[in-house]
């Protein structure tokens, strides 16, 4: 009896040190995968970019997104590319993007994460836009590889004045 008790404790042991040991890489490659997506994010929109940027979003309408301008919300990648193009197209030069304090949270199949991004450059008409806005994407992993599958851009508002806080400093 003591000795199939030894058994199944180092079973059971065995098995807890495979689920932090196998977890925690998993976690490690899902965080490292979304933090590349995310650079490669932020080169295609430094480069206007249109079907770099695209490339980050889940395809068809599994991808749902609340940006920071109306509508309320974008339904389908379809949707959000247009949305993307007439944002892009209201630059005229360089496109200035940073993206900080990014930090991910990840299972296996499923992640999030939450940044700072800001966006500088001169529109059209000449006016200089400068923005920092926060940022929470959800992914899902689909065939291997990580997708965005819900994004929500928001910036703080003054309940006061209705005014939009574009700078959001800390």
């Amino acid at each position: 009896m003591e000795r199939s008790s030894r058994g199944a404790m180092a079973g059971a042991a065995f098995s807890i040190f495979s689920i932090i040991a196998f977890g925690t890489a998993a976690y490690a490659d899902a965080k490292a995968d979304i933090t590349a997506l995310e650079n490669r994010f932020v080169a295609a929109f430094k480069s206007k970019d249109l079907n770099g940027i695209m490339k980050v979003y889940a395809p068809g309408q599994a991808l749902v997104v609340f940006d920071v301008v109306p509508p309320r919300q974008y339904v389908g990648d379809a949707a959000y590319r247009k949305d993307w193009q007439t944002f892009l197209d209201s630059f005229n030069g360089p496109i200035t993007v940073e993206l900080t304090d990014l930090d991910v949270g990840a299972d296996r199949n499923l992640a999030y994460s939450h940044s700072m991004q800001r966006v500088a450059g001169t529109d059209k008409q000449g006016k200089k836009l400068d923005l920092t806005v926060r940022v929470t994407d959800v992914y899902r992993k689909i065939r291997g590889q990580w997708f965005v599958i819900h994004e929500h851009v928001s910036v703080p508002v003054d309940l006061e004045t209705g005014k939009p806080d574009l700078s959001s400093k800390p």
